[in-house]
């Protein structure tokens, strides 16, 4: 098994996943902190774990696309293809901050500096191959434009990227399931763009990042789209709702914490209105989760009173035996964690320096997650739903917005730091 804090010479062990119906990586929204999902996915494919399904939201559709677009010997190096193209290369103002002060001891202040640099490059200049600043900007009161020209930046040059780096053909006809989010600006409605149910394009993709007011809205069949984030920034519950009666493995990547420390500052409070704003509910679903698991258990505790040959015959008992044939779901949680020296700014810092840090963070997490084998057995009908993710304490159970001792409903969390 691969040591995380020796990422150049180790390889992991040979994984066999044990069975499941469902594998499935879900890849939250997060801007710049999307390279962490890509580390995620380079761990996944060196143990030879391939999902059958990737659903994902506004920079997790795009990095979708490419692992979808892709053969899976080649989906790691179009990952990194991507990165680089749309990542601007280091500058002599950015560098100089990083080479100058890690001497005495000030690698945060270094960092920050270079950080803060390159998150202002990306406001003024744009990012390579994904977004560019409009001009001239449309002015508001001299007559009304369509949502797809009222931005700040166009983003007509990331439809190239896409097909540059992604095999459309390949993600429509493949094997993986591909789901992308996007919101209705006509009706509000969260949509997922699904290739079981559509023929998926460019656009497709671009319009579940299409975050406003800084990208513009993404036309589709007379309908103009938004990122999916502004609705729900992961897409795990659109893939818990068709995995009911089904043993799934989840790999759930967030790029945002809802964990973190009280803000001391106005750029703090910015900062961590977003962390807040973007994270995953996935606490308030482990709850929900856990409440049908168990109403699934005392519906068959009162079938067992019922005689075999009415609940063979009556049509309400075989709805009910349905119904208590309950999901045995097993979520592998994988978080980034900020670095001291990002600001409010860490998701439009899109230095090279900066996304390479992202991506070993993503990479050492789930080999770390990899080392704990027991995780990713298939969990018990009666246990039903358990997850697990390395920067959490022990024996804990996350069925609230704080953590509290895991409570006898059955459903055990197994959560490891």
């Amino acid at each position: 098994m691969r040591n995380s804090t020796n990422k150049t010479n180790l390889q992991p062990d040979a994984f066999v996943l044990p069975r499941y119906d469902e594998t499935a990586l879900v890849l939250q929204g997060g801007g710049a902190l999307g390279s962490y999902q890509a580390g995620v996915y380079e761990g996944l494919a060196e143990a030879g774990l391939h999902p059958n399904w990737i659903a994902g939201v506004s920079i997790g559709a795009l990095n979708t696309a490419i692992i979808a677009g892709n053969a899976p010997e080649k989906r790691v190096e179009a990952l990194r293809g991507f990165w680089n193209s749309i990542c601007h290369p280091r500058d002599w103002v950015g560098g100089l901050g990083a080479w100058t002060l890690p001497g005495p001891g000030m690698h945060d202040l270094s960092r920050k500096w270079a950080s803060f640099w390159a998150a202002g490059r990306a406001l003024t200049e744009g990012q390579p191959g994904f977004f560019s600043p409009r001009f001239p900007l449309p002015m508001a009161g001299f007559g009304k434009q369509t949502p797809n020209l009222v931005s700040y930046y166009e983003t007509a040059v990331l439809k190239q990227t896409l097909l540059k780096f992604a095999d459309f053909d390949r993600i429509n006809d493949g094997d993986i399931r591909v789901s992308v989010g996007a919101v209705n600006v006509r009706t509000g409605n969260l949509v997922y763009f699904d290739n079981t149910k559509m023929r998926l394009k460019p656009e497709h993709f671009m319009a579940s990042g299409a975050l406003p007011p800084g990208f513009p809205a993404v036309e589709i069949d007379g309908e103009y789209y938004w990122d999916g984030g502004l609705v729900s920034n992961t897409p795990l519950t659109e893939v818990l709702r068709d995995t009911e009666h089904k043993d799934a493995l989840v790999f759930q990547v967030d790029l945002w914490s809802a964990r973190g420390r009280a803000p001391g500052d106005f750029l703090d409070v910015s900062g961590r209105v977003k962390d807040i704003q973007y994270s995953s509910r996935t606490r308030a679903i482990t709850s929900l989760l856990a409440d049908r698991q168990k109403h699934a258990r005392f519906i068959n505790e009162l079938l067992a009173h019922v005689p075999p040959d009415l609940r063979r015959t009556d049509p309400l008992f075989r709805l009910a035996e349905e119904a208590a044939d309950g999901s045995a779901i097993n979520v592998v949680h994988l978080i980034y964690k900020n670095k001291p020296y990002e600001g409010h700014y860490k998701d439009f810092e899109f230095s090279i320096d900066t996304m390479h840090e992202h991506w070993e963070s993503g990479l050492e997490d789930i080999r770390d997650s990899f080392a704990h084998r027991e995780w990713f057995d298939v969990p018990s009908r009666e246990e039903g739903f358990v997850t697990h993710d390395v920067h959490r304490r022990p024996g804990f159970v996350l069925q609230s917005d704080r953590d509290t001792p895991v409570l006898p409903l059955g459903v055990e969390q197994k959560i490891a730091a």
